[in-house]
């Protein structure tokens, strides 16, 4: 709680008394002072209340981002073994059948220079 949180409390209190001794003596003067002293309280404890909420906020900005960086490391690293066993993966298939991946390759490389030129009549 900061200081225009505890003073807008207590005006705004104040203000309740105020309004209530108002009543009680029929002092319009009292009651419209009461009424103020609740509205700027309760304005002051408004006040207070968003500092102490952004203040919060920025004091623990520095423990979200450190747990944003550690996320964003490790599913880096994830994808980084994720391509890697892939790439193994990969690597190995081409080793164990090396004359069907070079038929494979020619047929794509063929099937593309056919789309991108087209036929010849």
């Amino acid at each position: 709680m900061n200081d225009d949180e505890f003073r807008g409390g207590a005006r705004y209190v104040g203000g309740k008394v105020e309004k209530a001794v108002g009543d009680a003596v029929d002092s319009r003067a009292w009651q419209v002072d009461g009424i103020v002293d609740q509205v700027a309280g309760a304005a002051q404890h408004g006040y207070g209340r968003a500092r102490s909420i952004v203040g919060d906020a920025i004091d623990s900005a520095p423990e979200l981002a450190e747990e944003a960086r550690d996320r964003l490391t490790a599913a880096g690293e994830r994808a980084a073994d994720t391509a890697q066993r892939g790439g193994r993966a990969a690597a190995r298939a081409v080793e164990d059948t090396p004359v069907l991946w070079a038929v494979a390759a020619a047929i794509a490389g063929y099937g593309l220079a056919w789309f991108v030129h087209g036929r010849r009549d």
